[in-house]
């Protein structure tokens, strides 16, 4: 089997190589560089992820590249990014990572060379009435479906997820028996290409600061000032630095550049029961493994907004002027436009796909 092998420097990816090595697969690493250019201050831990890199391709007697995709990366993802952040929008610049670079830009350079792309995520996939689906994994916790929710039919059918039906510390124990160098690295968190960085600085050093007033929705009455849109997401609380407090986002006005803030905890304009999408879209197809047409009638689904181990349940509904509406069965707090609205099965066990959220 003709394997291309995605490694980080991580455990998650590692254990990988260690169980296609055990199943007799000798699998082609390669490291997908896109963090920032050598030059910067940043603290990027590139260097240390290239070595564990090279060690486990020696461990195993296997061949690593590295691959550049700084520029698609910066050009593609980072650009979504900001532009999403200047229009007062939540982006998500790990599911359009996935989109685009891992599995969209590497397919197009290397993955096309290769009959499997095998990844260290916690994902699954399920094969039924000859159609591939992405499918969770048994950890909760863990389970990164979320951050594929825009992958499409050619990537599915041709990702393996080694670890996908393992608990997290499954992964572990497996990497200490195997005696792999990083097998206590704490896992990466935040966004990937801006190292230690403070993503608000980013945005400030990118997009600068705007100013305008902060008002109570309720009174209208102002209460401070902000310094850009861009800083702020809806159901906000903490780092808002306003008197009087606490205060929660709850809506922006980008024409005239206003913050609207509730005082009090947990007020109820930060829920919302529903949402719509103007599209929506599917990672296999429309029609559900059960044969059930999707973008037809109103179907019971959960999903979530933000990568969580909770689900949540609801209706989701092709409307006839083609944008998607989903009404949940409970209100749910901090609906952002631009986030992604994952959405699964009854049972959140197949990913149909998703849709950016108004």
């Amino acid at each position: 089997m003709d394997v291309a092998a995605l490694v980080s420097g991580g455990v998650d990816s590692a254990v990988s190589v260690h169980l296609l090595k055990e199943q007799g697969i000798n699998p082609h690493l390669f490291y997908i560089k896109i963090g920032p250019d050598r030059d910067t201050e940043w603290n990027c831990t590139s260097e240390e992820d290239v070595e564990i890199c090279q060690w486990l391709a020696r461990k195993y007697g296997l061949k690593l590249d590295v691959i550049d995709l700084h520029k698609e990366y910066w050009d593609k993802v980072v650009g979504y990014t900001m532009a999403k952040a200047k229009m007062g929008l939540t982006p998500n610049s790990d599911v359009m990572c996935n989109k685009l670079i891992k599995f969209g830009c590497f397919e197009d350079i290397v993955g096309k060379d290769y009959e499997y792309t095998a990844t260290g995520h916690y994902a699954t996939t399920t094969k039924k009435n000859g159609k591939v689906w992405l499918s969770t994994s048994p950890d909760p916790v863990k389970d990164q479906t979320d951050f594929l929710c825009q992958i499409d039919y050619l990537q599915v059918s041709k990702l393996m997820f080694p670890i996908g039906h393992m608990m997290k510390h499954e992964v572990r124990s497996i990497a200490e028996n195997a005696g792999l160098l990083n097998a206590e690295r704490k896992d990466s968190q935040g966004i990937c290409f801006l190292g230690d960085i403070d993503f608000r600085d980013y945005i400030k050093a990118n997009l600068g600061e705007n100013p305008g007033d902060v008002r109570e929705i309720e009174t209208g009455r102002k209460i401070g000032e902000h310094k850009g849109l861009w800083f702020y997401t809806i159901g906000q609380r903490k780092g808002l630095g306003f008197g009087g407090g606490p205060w929660f986002v709850v809506k922006k006005n980008l024409k005239r550049n206003i913050l609207f803030v509730s005082h009090g905890y947990d007020p109820e304009k930060v829920y919302k029961d529903h949402m719509t999408m103007n599209d929506f879209h599917f990672i296999t197809s429309s029609v559900s493994p059960d044969g059930v047409a999707l973008d037809e009638g109103s179907h019971k689904v959960t999903f979530k907004i933000r990568h969580t181990p909770e689900y949540f349940t609801g209706l989701l509904t092709r409307k006839n002027d083609g944008t998607w509406y989903l009404k949940a069965d409970e209100k749910i707090h901090g609906v952002a436009p631009g986030q992604f609205c994952v959405v699964y099965d009854e049972n959140h066990n197949i990913c149909y796909g998703s849709g950016e959220i108004n």
